[in-house]
């Protein structure tokens, strides 16, 4: 079993991935912020590989991504970093990123170079489910990698099927139409999330985009496995002279 499927069959109650850019605030921060969150309650980190591009993300994960790429970020000095990170962190870790940087550096390699630091799972929004299907499932399961795809509140009743047989790990609700953070990205609708629940999915479901604090992350668990939280957690470490303290006190504040 997956570090990712253990700790929903492990946990009693919801699931808190917590989003953090790679190389944000500072270029060596990664590790010590993964610590942070394992040490402050969260149950999966979710790690950002700073992209000059990110579609799905909103004005502050984007910023976050150009200081990370002005540190010097990039896939190859993430992994020399993540190099003996399970020494320390026990948390199942999930890369989040963009295509075209991963395909630059080789998809194979990076699927290797991944499970070989002891990451357990991706999330990629810009690889089409018929390419993952084609070509890149194959090698994403050679390294015993999970996969992750997002649906919406508009993906069909038949695609979300799909895609949830499609995924392992668990399977991403984007609460709206919107990028992350954005003035529109709100708590997802009470009827969406009943919709998914009542089709009785594979995988569990955690829902992201405009999860941002002790209230919105309740009142999605109510029907939903958990949540994701990014661009509140990046706008929490943005002027922080101490990311150990931000993170726990961020995470204090949401779990109560």
């Amino acid at each position: 079993m997956s570090r990712i499927r253990e700790i929903f069959e492990k946990k009693q109650g919801p699931i808190l991935n917590v989003y953090c850019t790679a190389g944000y605030p500072h270029f060596d921060s990664t590790v010590e912020i993964m610590k942070a969150l394992q040490q402050g309650g969260a149950d999966i980190i979710e790690l950002g590989m700073p992209y000059s591009d990110p579609l799905a993300d909103g004005p502050v994960i984007q910023h976050s991504s150009s200081v990370a790429l002005a540190n010097g970020m990039t896939i190859k000095k993430l992994f020399e970093q993540l190099k003996n990170f399970r020494t320390e962190v026990s948390l199942p870790v999930v890369l989040m990123g963009y295509m075209n940087p991963v395909l630059q550096y080789g998809f194979e390699k990076f699927c290797a170079d991944a499970a070989a630091v002891g990451v357990d799972g991706l999330i990629l929004p810009d690889l089409p489910e018929y390419e993952f299907e084609t070509e890149y499932g194959a090698v994403i399961k050679k390294y015993n990698l999970d996969f992750i795809f997002l649906v919406t509140p508009e993906t069909s009743e038949e695609r979300v099927r799909k895609l949830d047989s499609l995924s392992s790990g668990f399977l991403y609700a984007v609460s709206s139409s919107s990028t992350t953070g954005g003035e529109n990205s709100k708590a997802a609708s009470e009827e969406y999330l009943l919709k998914l629940k009542e089709m009785k999915l594979k995988n569990p479901v955690l829902v992201g985009f405009g999860i941002k604090d002790k209230a919105s992350f309740d009142a999605v668990c109510r029907i939903a496995d958990g949540a994701i939280i990014g661009t509140s957690f990046i706008k929490a470490l943005e002027n922080s002279t101490d990311v150990n303290a931000a993170t726990k006190n961020f995470l204090s504040s949401v779990l109560g």
